[in-house]
């Protein structure tokens, strides 16, 4: 069983897509194999992470089978 990212706002346009299967493992790992311009958006400061519903700090997160990891860019309104 694999792992879902979901890519919300201008994360979803760099990745490709709004979501995508990998195979459960470290998050940092995974995200080095994204690409250069995709790893550093997802790594910036003011992008959260929601994992199964809940917010969660990236540091040290492993993702497992089933998981669903949201990457939360920041917003602007008005």
């Amino acid at each position: 069983m694999m792992a879902r990212l979901v890519f919300l706002g201008r994360l979803a346009d760099l990745a490709g897509g709004a979501e995508r299967e990998v195979a459960p493992g470290p998050l940092a790992g995974i995200i080095a194999d994204m690409g250069p311009e995709l790893a550093q958006a997802l790594a910036g400061p003011r992008v959260r992470l929601a994992l199964n519903g809940a917010l969660v700090a990236g540091d040290g997160l492993v993702l497992t089978a089933g998981d669903e990891l949201a990457f939360l860019p920041p917003v602007s309104g008005g």
